[in-house]
């Protein structure tokens, strides 16, 4: 209990969210990951406006180059926080150019001085916490200090994985479209190492189910 009460007070509140084929998928073997329906979309900018940040990680920046605003519905855009090991993120970035809300590069300190000077100049705040990888608890402590308390995470597999087998994700909030992609190297909702043996996965308690046109709304709080 006192583990449980020291979290709250520490770490902002996670919610992973995707849409995802029957199989899994987030995107196909080439990249395409345009699975939201327009609805699905209205759904997904709802849920960034009620969020104080929204998290990345930098192959997700690079592959997408997404803006991580909210423009389908009413609302706040939150901050926008990119995972990135060695600040790889382009200075010539979408959300870098757009004048929006805050940009915050979180990097290790082996990235180059001069991606981060070029980052900075770019208008990105750039935190080094870890000496080979970003410390991803000691970030979102960082981020709590920072006044952030709910952030929605729209990383792809080896992000998610990365939060998720750290135990720093609260809620999970998945869209399942009718389709199957299939794919040896398509790209599944979770990638990472994984777990070896089926007793180590990480455990997960429905919380609501619902339809939203064609496709089915799963909530799940992570155990």
């Amino acid at each position: 209990m006192c583990m449980a009460r020291s979290r709250i007070r520490t770490l902002p509140y996670v919610t992973l969210v995707g849409a995802i084929s029957v199989d899994g998928k987030i995107s196909t073997r080439t990249g395409d990951s345009a699975i939201s329906s327009p609805k699905d979309l209205k759904s997904l900018h709802r849920l960034r406006s009620r969020h104080d940040a929204v998290m990345i990680g930098v192959g997700t920046l690079i592959h997408d180059n997404p803006l991580l605003t909210v423009r389908h519905v009413r609302g706040k855009s939150p901050i926008r926080i990119i995972v990135d090991d060695s600040a790889q993120t382009p200075p010539t970035s979408r959300m870098l150019l757009d004048h929006g809300p805050p940009v915050i590069v979180a990097t290790a300190r082996r990235a180059s001085s001069a991606r981060i000077r070029k980052l900075r100049q770019a208008g990105a705040t750039v935190i080094q916490l870890g000496r080979n990888h970003v410390r991803l608890r000691t970030l979102l402590i960082h981020l709590h200090h920072l006044g952030i308390r709910r952030i929605l995470l729209e990383g792809g597999g080896k992000m998610n994985w990365s939060m998720i087998s750290n135990q720093l994700v609260d809620t999970i909030k998945l869209t399942v479209a009718p389709i199957v992609i299939g794919g040896n190297s398509a790209t599944t909702l979770v990638d990472g190492e994984g777990v070896a043996k089926i007793n180590q996965a990480i455990r997960l308690t429905l919380l609501s189910t619902r339809r939203h046109g064609k496709d089915l709304v799963l909530s799940y709080k992570v155990k």
